[in-house]
């Protein structure tokens, strides 16, 4: 059985109307980065739990999530209404597997997410630990519509660290932005439009690919890499180019 503390709010951003981040502060045990941890209200007697991936690096205290309210779901919107100093419960253990130690040593790395699913990159490039097996890494963020993309200024603050190593391409689906290719992932990469923006392939031979997100996403680009690219999904006994999660 998961073992639950309590957390209290530190911090509310409210990003768009349906974008949020809540900071909180709590006794949680150690995690890996790219791992989740569930939140829980009670509910009308009831605990409602959902698992949300970690934003933050593993040694910030601040405990950070970014959500999406789904107006009938039955739990966002309750933490949508949280206020600094309320309280809510989270599981004390993260789990996951997620994470860069599963993934195998490559020449460029490609972390592709959509909506909230950029929250387990963030916290493993905010950590930058066992990043020095790759030569490159590129961070995409799909999103609807620009305003969506809530943390492209960390982002850029990253790919400043990492000067050189790091390039970060957004996507936009529903609206054109200069500096975000448009359209859907799995199509862009189809197309060649996302290697041509990056300025990397994305082969068998020199990439690992790590997949976050929206489950169409996920599978219709698992399918493509497999089908078009000859590659693989990756299993510790069976190594190969794609680690996926998917986000709900």
């Amino acid at each position: 059985m998961a073992e639950w503390v309590n957390a209290k709010v530190a911090r509310v951003d409210n990003w768009t109307d349906n974008l949020f981040s809540i900071t909180v502060h709590a006794p949680v045990a150690p995690f890996t980065a790219g791992q989740f941890a569930k939140l829980a209200l009670e509910i009308e007697g009831e605990r409602v739990q959902r698992a949300y991936s970690y934003v933050n690096a593993p040694d910030d205290e601040n405990l950070e999530f970014y959500l999406v309210t789904v107006p009938e779901g039955k739990l966002s919107p309750g933490l949508h209404a949280l206020q600094p100093g309320d309280e809510v419960m989270i599981t004390k253990d993260a789990a996951g597997f997620f994470v860069l130690d599963e993934i195998p040593e490559c020449e460029t790395l490609w972390m592709l997410a959509t909506g909230t699913a950029i929250g387990p990159y963030l916290s493993i490039l905010q950590q930058g630990d066992g990043l020095e097996r790759f030569k490159n890494i590129v961070l995409v963020h799909a999103a609807r519509f620009s305003a969506d993309l809530s943390y492209l200024p960390l982002m850029q603050q990253l790919q400043q660290r990492y000067s050189g190593k790091l390039r970060i391409q957004t996507v936009v689906s529903r609206e054109e932005i200069a500096g975000s290719l448009t359209g859907r992932v799995p199509a862009l990469i189809e197309s060649g439009q996302l290697e041509a923006a990056v300025g990397l392939p994305m082969d068998a031979k020199t990439s690992h690919i790590m997949l976050c997100g929206n489950p169409q996403m996920v599978r219709d680009t698992q399918q493509l890499l497999k089908e078009a690219r000859a590659m693989q999904k990756h299993l510790r006994r069976k190594p190969g180019h794609i680690t996926s999660e998917h986000y709900w």
